[in-house]
């Protein structure tokens, strides 16, 4: 039987120039690089310029994977960004990145599931494609974190940075069995019960600000980890494979300590976890897509090999994507 598979055929980032270290944010807080590096992992993140948006880091990071898998922007039919922190509450920042990028046919639109927000972008894309809707596909993770932040909360302001990546989603002819390359499968889930223990105070039909991050750190922390487990095991064991069959785990990039625990309790060594997260810190929709591009840079991903790509975020919303590269 032959299928529709979408496969990952160019990668691309955009990060700010600005790089904010932990002592420098120590200089406005009571903290220091010790506490920030032993609770988080993250030794740096890298913070937008005045006048620097989301659909710039957005653009650049097409570009590259534009530039990557070879292509003009001519020869996509869509482009989806996953970010929280839009341009302007609407239109959607996508549709200024299609512009951007000069694209005058195919459509562009934005979904919002904050961190989750990559593997919900790229599950909407993949199932576009097999639906025959579109042959290729700009997905595209960006966000400006650093817009959001109370600067005067140690427990949030060391956390976020700003950063863009993307990839480019083209369909080709699979087998219909778990050696095609592409995606295997996608996996997506919600829990709006646990609105309280990550959110921003502020929006258009509440406050009328942008607002600010809040968080219960700790029970985050518990979620997250269990979550972030228990989706990993869902992907592989609806395909009939285990953690043994698993070349690469590509997390969401929030806290070093969350990966450590996701791969304990999975059983499964951090040689094969992609960790970008102290040059990034937590980047929401974007860690995912950074963290490919890194890991493509530095040539780890091999052809044939499986990935799992998998994300929560504040909804709460999490999700997974099994694929092979």
């Amino acid at each position: 039987m032959t299928v529709l598979r979408s496969v990952i055929k160019g990668v691309g980032s955009a990060l700010p120039e600005k790089i904010l270290t932990n002592a420098e944010i120590a200089a406005r807080v009571e903290t220091n690089d010790e506490w920030i590096t032993q609770r988080t992992g993250i030794k740096q993140r890298h913070v937008a310029a005045e006048g620097e948006k989301t659909s710039d880091l957005a653009t650049k990071a097409a570009q590259a994977a534009l530039a990557h898998a070879g292509l003009d922007i001519s020869a996509i039919d869509a482009i989806i960004v996953a970010t929280t922190t839009p341009d302007e509450t609407f239109p959607a920042t996508a549709t200024r990145v299609q512009m951007n990028l000069g694209m005058t046919r195919g459509f562009a639109f934005d979904v919002q599931a904050v961190c989750s927000g990559f593997i919900y972008a790229l599950t909407v894309a993949d199932q576009m494609i097999k639906g025959g809707l579109v042959r290729k596909a700009l997905v595209i993770g960006a966000e400006t974190m650093s817009r959001l932040l109370d600067w005067n909360d140690r427990t949030t302001c060391i956390l976020f940075g700003d950063g863009a990546g993307a990839v480019v989603l083209q369909a080709e002819s699979g087998k219909g069995d778990t050696t095609d390359r592409g995606i295997l499968s996608s996996h997506l889930f919600s829990d709006g019960r646990q609105h309280d223990l990550l959110y921003v105070n502020g929006g258009p039909s509440t406050s009328t600000n942008v607002g600010s991050i809040k968080m219960q750190g700790r029970e985050v922390f518990r979620h997250a980890v269990d979550h972030m487990a228990d989706v990993v095991l869902h992907a592989l064991g609806s395909n009939n494979m285990s953690v043994t069959d698993l070349d690469w785990l590509v997390p969401h990039q929030a806290n070093l300590r969350i990966l450590n625990a996701t791969a304990e309790k999975l059983s499964m060594p951090m040689e094969k976890v992609v960790v970008t997260v102290d040059k990034h810190g937590n980047t929401s929709a974007a860690s995912i897509p950074l963290a490919i591009a890194s890991a493509v840079k530095e040539g780890k991903f091999k052809p044939g090999q499986l990935l799992v790509l998998e994300a929560l975020g504040g909804g709460f919303t999490w999700g997974a994507v099994l694929l092979r590269w």
